[in-house]
């Protein structure tokens, strides 16, 4: 677990709307999903499969980024595929929407969102927003990931973070 809960500077208000929007109109297609069957292990893919739809559609776009700008690292690809896998409770729920919004609103007033978001608290889910990137990167560990792959995975949200993780952030700010 980790010491501290580290909170950016949250995203504009429009580009908060535009990714509400997009993961309301969220669909993965049947190309998709053979890319994600033949890029990932099965205990990656049951990760990726646990995130809801959303999640898939923005983890795909993160990889599409990277591929679009030339990138081609398998581990990095795999890592973007299921970057966000750690949005899930510790009973295989997916974070629902509507603390997404939550979560972003109260990122404005970093005290609060960081008093609110404790686990066992009722505001538990922001807790799985707020540390989601370690989560994942345990998730990820679990399923046998390349550690690299888990680095990349637990430090995409870090204020400076290095090699993969650097990337993998780069790509994640574009969606």
């Amino acid at each position: 677990m980790p010491t501290a809960l580290v909170v950016a500077d949250p995203p504009s208000i429009g580009y908060r709307v535009r990714q509400f929007t997009a993961a309301l109109r969220a669909q993965v297609s049947a190309e998709e999903r053979a890319l994600v069957a033949v890029t990932l292990t099965p205990s990656e893919r049951r990760l990726f499969e646990l995130m809801p739809l959303y999640d898939q559609r923005h983890c795909l776009d993160v990889q599409h980024t990277l591929v679009a700008a030339g990138h081609a690292e398998p581990l990095l690809l795999r890592a973007a595929m299921i970057h966000d896998c750690g949005k899930v409770n510790d009973r295989g729920r997916p974070l629902a929407l509507g603390w997404y919004v939550i979560a972003t609103l109260l990122k404005r007033l970093p005290g609060l969102y960081l008093a609110l978001a404790r686990p066992g608290s009722v505001f538990a889910p922001l807790a799985v927003y707020a540390e989601h990137a370690w989560r994942g990167a345990r998730m990820a560990a679990a399923a046998g990931c390349p550690p690299p792959m888990v680095e990349a995975i637990r430090h995409y949200h870090d204020p400076a973070p290095s090699g993969l993780a650097a990337l993998l952030k780069w790509a994640d700010e574009q969606h």
